[in-house]
């Protein structure tokens, strides 16, 4: 799920456009120096914890692992029968905190804030969060843990069946996913961005949008949870041509002792057949 900071990046380069506007350009330039300062933040936050880390002061030093998700993404995150996040996501990174030897506790938050919260509110991030030169200008990552594509939802009686017909049309999108960026290249399509990828689906069902553009997996859940109403695409095909895209765990940059620990981690699990397990238990069922 590519969910950038793309937005913050443009919102730099607006402070010189709108410096010399009247009251509405003040608002605008106002509103770019925040976003600004919350990169420059972030950044400076995500190096203090590579610093403190050396120092015996980072994520590991407390016994605990503080992550941050995103539970609206099924099957590697959701909200449990318990009210707290569970799916493939959290039982991995579990495990891993278990191979590590930490404690694991889970923030549920929106997938906007994770990238700028690690380092400061969270010490790592993992949410089928997809690997992009954007973000690596923030975070580092973790080995790839899982390959994904884009799926194309829409209604069951819709004549929507590739790229093109995707043109000019009002589609539903999880905001700063894959998705959300997919949409930007198609001819005069909008975007309706939705912070639930069950609301854009909804939606959907209602007659809001006419299509949706979310992960296979996700995408998979909710055509089998409303296979009456609607009918779903593999973005991978020739007709739609969506490229494929990694799954990491987000880490603060430049942490190399974390993100060995991680790593080494990661690869335990897959050796040892938990991975497989996990697989087997979120996803493929």
């Amino acid at each position: 799920m590519k969910k950038t900071v793309a937005a913050v990046l443009l919102a730099m380069t607006m402070t010189v456009t709108f410096a010399g506007c009247g009251s509405d350009g003040k608002d605008k330039t106002a509103e770019s120096g925040d976003a600004a300062g919350n990169a420059a933040d972030a950044a400076a936050d995500t190096e203090k914890s590579a610093q403190d880390n050396s120092e015996g002061e980072g994520p590991l030093s407390d016994g605990v692992l503080n992550v941050g998700t995103n539970a609206e993404f099924p099957p590697f995150e959701y909200v449990g029968d318990d009210g707290e996040p569970d799916g493939f996501d959290m039982a991995l990174i579990k495990a891993i905190g278990e191979k590590i030897g930490v404690e694991v506790t889970v923030e549920n938050m929106e997938f906007d804030s994770l990238v700028a919260s690690i380092g400061s509110k969270i010490d790592v991030a993992i949410a089928g969060m997809t690997i992009t030169d954007e973000r690596k200008n923030m975070v580092d990552f973790s080995d790839e843990y899982y390959e994904a594509v884009q799926y194309v939802i829409v209604p069951a009686d819709s004549e929507i069946a590739s790229a093109a017909d995707l043109e000019g049309k009002n589609i539903g999108v999880q905001l700063g996913t894959t998705g959300d960026f997919i949409v930007e290249d198609i001819k005069d399509a909008t975007a309706a961005q939705y912070n639930k990828a069950v609301d854009a689906v909804n939606d959907l069902r209602n007659g809001r949008v006419d299509a949706v553009i979310i992960d296979k997996n996700p995408a998979k859940v909710f055509g089998e949870q409303f296979k009456d109403e609607v009918k779903l695409y593999d973005g991978e095909s020739p007709e739609f041509g969506f490229e494929k895209e990694y799954y990491a765990i987000a880490l603060p940059k430049g942490d190399e002792e974390l993100a060995k620990s991680v790593n080494d981690a990661l690869a335990e699990l897959k050796e040892d057949g938990t991975f497989d397990e996990l697989v087997s238990q979120y996803i493929e069922n």
